[in-house]
């Protein structure tokens, strides 16, 4: 048995510790709250400011794996990221735990095509800058041999509890039968990453050797467009699907002023206005991983979703 310390409980957090805790690893997940929203067997819960490297140390010694899972509000990763990272890379230099991080997309900026781990950082938002700039920071501390880092990189998330541009931001709407607007264009193809996959990978690279030093694309399915992903969803509530429609860019602009939330996404729309596709042959070879498949990760969402509102 191996101690693992997870920061965030987010839903990969939250899917790590149950997947480690299931193995029979000692877990535990820090967030500034201390609390779990939904407590599990055999995992610990720890009140941590998790940007005060000292604290971050204590409560990582002794532990295999340190992995980031955080996730700070979208509209503040500039200010809120720098700290946070800093302070991971300092407990993981002073503890010796392989850092584990749940990345993304957005270090590649606007491509051309499918992505791959070879595909070059080059950043076209501030959001994009500052993960690229952490993986790069992590990545010269792993190559001048003084921590072991790795990252796994998702696209847009679904899964139960997911605040992503799809899933829980739509269901409400369309399980009342009502239109849904989305952002960019509703037609073209994107990749998406289920929350359990990610979680998978995320618990397969902090434990094996192979991976560390370098970053891995969470398996996935085919992309699907977002009016896909709706009539998807729909099929599967057993409900008719609905009417759906870019939000106009005015209002998007508009709608900004009072948003930050929605103001933070104006710089990588372009994310879901052209192909945005992500390839993870990669990682399924060198692990032998899989990605769930497409109609039990929308049965996964939808029946969350019911269970929560019922309850």
């Amino acid at each position: 048995m191996s101690k693992h310390l997870i920061v965030g409980a987010g839903p990969v957090g939250t899917a790590t510790a149950r997947l480690l805790a299931e193995r029979g690893e000692d877990v535990t997940v820090a967030t500034r709250s201390g609390a779990a929203a939904a407590p599990l067997p055999g995992i610990r819960h720890l009140r941590l400011d998790a940007t005060d490297a000292a604290a971050l140390t204590e409560a990582a010694t002794g532990a295999a794996v340190l992995y980031n899972c955080a996730n700070p509000a979208y509209h503040r990763w500039a200010t809120d990221w720098p700290p946070l990272a800093a302070a991971l890379l300092q407990a993981a230099e002073r503890t010796g735990a392989v850092l584990a991080t749940v990345g993304n997309l957005y270090g590649y900026g606007a491509v051309d095509g499918p992505m791959t781990e070879a595909t070059p950082l080059a950043p076209n938002s501030v959001k994009g800058r500052v993960r690229a700039r952490m993986w790069q920071d992590a990545h010269a501390l792993h190559q001048e041999g003084r921590i072991r880092a790795t990252e796994i990189r998702g696209s847009d998330y679904l899964g139960p509890g997911a605040q992503s541009i799809l899933g829980d931001r739509i269901l409400p709407r369309l399980l009342a039968g009502r239109s849904i607007q989305v952002l960019g264009s509703p037609d073209t193809p994107h990749s998406w990453t289920y929350t359990v996959d990610a979680a998978r990978l995320l618990v397969a690279v902090g434990g094996d050797e192979r991976a560390w030093g370098r970053p891995w694309h969470v398996p996935g399915n085919a992309p699907r467009t977002q009016r896909q992903v709706v009539e998807d969803l729909a099929r599967t509530a057993g409900i008719p699907t609905v009417r759906v429609a870019p939000i106009p860019g005015a209002a998007v602009a508009l709608l900004g002023l009072v948003n930050p939330l929605l103001r933070a996404t104006r710089e990588t729309v372009y994310q879901l206005r052209q192909p945005f596709v992500m390839d993870s042959t990669a990682a399924q070879e060198a692990f032998g991983l899989k990605s769930t498949p497409w109609e039990e990760i929308l049965s996964a969402v939808v029946d969350s979703y019911r269970a929560r509102t019922a309850s």
